[in-house]
């Protein structure tokens, strides 16, 4: 089992900067992918950004490159959304995942956070 608790989530005005944190423990980390998907009311899950824990290979949603960047601290089992330039659109609860085999889409993740939220005003 991998357990993930996300933090960091608030809410800013347009154009604001958020640092989402998300804390993984359980079992040796170093072969999962890490990812952040999120989620809006009435929408579909959405995959944000992801990481290999071991080399630090990261992938993006192309509609939020330049945004967003996502990062790993070893040391501390933590994973990091930066997230910059934010607009009302990106308000959503965000969560964390984790899976020994990627592939794109929610399903492929079987380890999840309980969410944390991001809203953004204008």
């Amino acid at each position: 089992q991998v357990q993930l608790v996300e933090s960091g989530g608030g809410s800013v005005q347009t154009g604001g900067s958020l640092r989402l944190s998300c804390a993984a423990s359980g079992r040796t980390l170093s072969n999962y992918v890490m990812a952040w998907f999120r989620q809006a009311p009435g929408k579909e899950r959405d995959f944000v950004a992801a990481i290999t824990w071991n080399s630090g290979y990261t992938t993006y949603a192309d509609s939020l490159k330049g945004r967003l960047t996502i990062s790993r601290d070893n040391a501390k089992n933590t994973v990091y959304l930066q997230m910059n330039s934010l607009k009302p659109e990106d308000t959503a609860v965000y969560y964390c995942a984790a899976t020994l085999t990627y592939r794109s889409g929610p399903d492929a993740f079987p380890y999840w956070g309980q969410g944390t939220q991001v809203t953004v005003s204008s």
